[in-house]
């Protein structure tokens, strides 16, 4: 759950090289209210506050939907992480909808209008073709990520988000699709994949020797992330380096974190060439002995 979250929060945060539109700008639809969907929303509620939102501001900004609608106040059997991304009954009161005692995502689409739309529901279509033309006839370049994996359970897949937005489509998936054509070339589709974040994690906390994983460290992983987004250079790149660079992005990773660990107190005093060279010493390298003799 926190990797996932950790590398959507980098992805997304990512995603303002491509759409010049910043965290703090961003209108994010969720599909999936659970462990992961909360746990992604909470990077990026923290992202917000980062850029200057006040904490009301920031969660007026996230529409978490699950399999009894958006999330209102009054609902019953809500999770303790659910509380704090459900919209007032007075921000929803003038909608209009297609059910009076159910809100649904093409309700959430038409009415708050957002811009990002994250998919962690396990329901194959829970994007249907109908809510994506409706998201991209009002955002110019809507940020689209079916993360259920395995494909199967994906909410859509990427040549079809493609095609209803007309090519505008910024995506990021959870597994594997093959690469899309864009502009006469063939371009991979970024996977939210663990792997980018998990060995740098675990590597800083290790190094410094933390004493515990906080919040702040693991946003400090999505920004290391999103530092090293080849979009960054190039707004038609892709939003995540390619799998054949996770050795040193686990590098920087783990740098981001153990330096986050100590601004937080909580690893003994180091400065940032000393943590330099302890996640450095701390990093595996394949050596292989000579068996033979020769």
């Amino acid at each position: 759950m926190q990797g996932t979250a950790v590398v959507a929060a980098g992805a997304l945060l990512a995603t303002a090289n491509v759409t010049g539109v910043p965290i703090r700008d961003q209108r994010i639809a969720v599909v999936g209210a659970g462990g992961a969907g909360s746990g992604i929303s909470l990077l990026l509620l923290q992202a917000m506050i980062a850029e200057g939102l006040s904490e009301v501001e920031a969660r007026s900004r996230f529409y978490l939907i699950d399999r009894d609608g958006l999330l209102v106040e009054g609902m019953k059997d809500l999770m303790p992480f659910q509380q704090p991304f459900v919209q007032p009954r007075s921000a929803i009161n003038e909608w209009k909808r297609e059910r009076e005692d159910f809100i649904s995502l093409g309700d959430v689409v038409r009415n708050a209008r957002p811009t990002v739309l994250i998919g962690v529901s396990g329901q194959p279509g829970a994007f249907p073709e109908n809510v994506v033309r409706d998201m991209a006839a009002t955002v110019d370049r809507p940020v689209i990520f079916p993360l259920s994996n395995p494909n199967s359970r994906a909410e859509a897949t990427p040549a079809d988000l493609m095609a209803w937005t007309d090519g505008r489509a910024v995506i990021g998936v959870g597994s594997p699709f093959p690469p899309l054509l864009r502009d006469g070339a063939y371009m991979r589709v970024d996977q939210t994949n663990n792997s980018y974040v998990f060995p740098g994690i675990g590597l800083g906390a290790v190094a410094v020797q933390a004493r515990r994983i906080s919040d702040g460290m693991l946003m400090a992983a999505a920004r290391a992330l999103a530092d090293l987004s080849p979009s960054k250079n190039n707004p038609r790149g892709n939003l995540l380096p390619p799998v054949t660079e996770l050795r040193d992005v686990s590098f920087r990773v783990a740098q981001g974190v153990a330096i986050q660990a100590r601004k937080e107190g909580l690893t003994d005093a180091f400065d940032n060439s000393e943590i330099y060279t302890k996640v450095r010493t701390k990093m595996w390298s394949p050596a292989y002995a000579n068996l033979l003799g020769h």
